[in-house]
């Protein structure tokens, strides 16, 4: 198991467990309640410094609950693995994900761990293939469209992907 999948797949209270949990009071409309309460929840992943923030609701447990599950995004999104190209070969996971295709990544799907354990496995075989989508489409068997359509169908993934290609002074992914 990489550690990627360990933070991914941890229990809520091992999570939490490296993180500093930080609440504050929101801003913006919500009435005299979301003005006195600090019901806004911000969590900071100590080993990695990667953050996540929710305040859109009244309730402090909820928001909790929606950054803790933002920050497990957020940490496939900023952790990378290394790969080795040469003797790469898809997890199940991911062989799962491309088999499927984008269709079926509907918005539940993309909340669960094994969708950002997978998304993961592909920006960092992504990145090691030097953002190029004919190369990292050739090594999972798919083709170019494919693969482009999974990179884009989530817009924290794509915002990534196109940070990404502009580093390496590559045109943007749409």
């Amino acid at each position: 198991m990489t550690q990627r999948e360990a933070l991914l797949l941890a229990t809520d209270n091992a999570l939490l467990a490296q993180c500093e949990v930080d609440r504050y009071r929101a801003s913006g409309p919500g009435g005299q309640h979301r003005n006195k309460t600090e019901s806004a929840v911000r969590i900071r992943h100590l080993p990695t410094g990667v953050s996540a923030i929710a305040e859109e609701s009244r309730s402090q447990a909820e928001n909790k609950a929606i950054a803790l599950r933002r920050l497990r995004a957020q940490l496939a999104l900023r952790h990378r693995e290394p790969v080795a190209l040469e003797a790469f070969a898809p997890s199940p996971r991911l062989a799962a994900m491309v088999a499927g295709g984008a269709a079926p990544l509907g918005e539940k799907t993309r909340q669960t761990p094994e969708f950002w354990i997978a998304m993961g496995e592909l920006l960092d075989l992504f990145l090691a293939d030097a953002c190029e989508v004919r190369a990292t489409a050739a090594r999972l068997g798919i083709g170019s469209a494919a693969l482009s359509k999974l990179l884009l169908r989530d817009d924290a993934v794509a915002k990534v992907v196109n940070e990404e290609r502009a580093q390496r002074g590559m045109r943007p992914m749409r």
